[in-house]
């Protein structure tokens, strides 16, 4: 990156209204800072467990070649719409909080959304945002989901216990 270039402020999108809101407050501190925004989408074939028989329609979802249109389509559909800063999509096959991290490196700023999941959704998949607070070459803003998505949530994953009680 050139001297005369000014960075840009790097932002997670995921689909997510907490990555809506982080974009959203991305783009107002890129207009202030004068700079861009690379929207940062970061997809990987990811199969998981499949038990039993699988219709055709769900294996040609599956291939990476339709993932990567998902995650492309997703991405332009959260970028339209902002006026008077640029606004970069940005795809990357990579887990999210590599591609993030990586991204931070040339970047002003990382904004990411927190979906608050439960204590124990986020010890076992963990926390991009998390990773990315420790992790980043740069500042780091996390920008919490709205409270209507926080309110969604089951009220048995927003009360879990910590352990299951005595073990026996």
């Amino acid at each position: 990156m050139s001297e005369n270039e000014s960075r840009p402020v790097v932002v997670g999108v995921d689909g997510s209204a907490a990555a809506r809101a982080a974009l959203e407050w991305a783009v107002e501190d890129a207009r202030r800072r004068g700079c861009r925004v690379d929207a940062v989408t970061a997809w990987h074939p990811d199969y998981g467990f499949v038990i039993g028989a699988v219709s055709a329609e769900v294996v040609i979802s599956m291939s990476p070649e339709a993932m990567r249109a998902a995650a492309q389509a997703g991405l332009d559909q959260a970028v339209e719409g902002f006026e008077g800063v640029e606004v970069r999509p940005v795809l990357v096959e990579a887990d999210p909080r590599t591609a993030l991290v990586e991204a931070s490196k040339d970047a002003e700023l990382l904004v990411v959304g927190n979906r608050g999941h439960s204590t124990i959704v986020e010890a076992i998949l963990g926390s991009v945002s998390s990773y990315c607070v420790h992790h980043a070459s740069c500042p780091v803003v996390v920008i919490r989901a709205p409270e209507t998505e926080q309110e969604e949530r089951p009220a048995a994953e927003a009360a879990v216990p910590l352990t299951p009680g005595p073990l026996l």
